[in-house]
């Protein structure tokens, strides 16, 4: 793994963070079934492979970024050798004592390197010192590779909220204890 340095954002940080390739490759999806009956409906969603690899698309538009930055409650920055290469997002004022990590971007030149966890672990330290004592990650279904992150670190599936983001896709939440 590559020497990674974490710190705030500042304004002047924002054209790296919106230069990085914010899609991601994958070959799989969580697929949402719903079972309706006379008195209950069951939503389950499962994993499965597609038939071939995909590029995923980032479903909020990267261009506002630069306006709406400013409005989340913290930005960190991901820098190996002095070059921006991810950032994750945070807000801790739209739910009671819950961080919520609204975007972890990596450059695809350096995913698969430990960056997103070191993201992820550097968030939960500054939602601690914020006294939060939970965290919660979101993503869209087709972005398996978060997912998986979020597992790896023992966040476990808490939600989903339906055409949550511009692009209509389907939101997923997952949340874990910190503190």
């Amino acid at each position: 793994m590559p020497e990674v340095q974490i710190r705030p954002a500042v304004a002047t940080d924002v054209t790296a963070l919106m230069s990085i390739d914010h899609s991601c490759q994958t070959d799989y999806v969580w697929q949402m079934d719903v079972q309706r009956e006379e008195t209950q409906t069951t939503v389950f969603f499962r994993e499965i492979r597609l038939p071939r690899s995909v590029t995923i698309s980032y479903p909020r538009p990267v261009a506002a970024l630069s306006e709406s930055w400013s409005r989340r409650s913290g930005v960190l920055i991901a820098l190996v050798g002095g070059t921006v290469v991810g950032y994750v997002r945070m807000n801790d004022t739209n739910i009671p004592h819950t961080a919520l990590l609204t975007d972890i971007v990596v450059s695809p030149r350096y995913r698969r390197q430990g960056i997103a966890t070191t993201l992820v672990l550097a968030a939960q330290t500054w939602a601690v010192n914020r006294k939060n004592n939970r965290m919660m990650m979101e993503m869209t279904t087709k972005n398996v590779p978060a997912i998986r992150l979020a597992q790896k670190l023992g966040f476990d599936f808490s939600g989903y909220n339906v055409a949550y983001y511009e692009t209509q896709d389907i939101a997923l939440f997952f949340a874990r204890s910190i503190g």
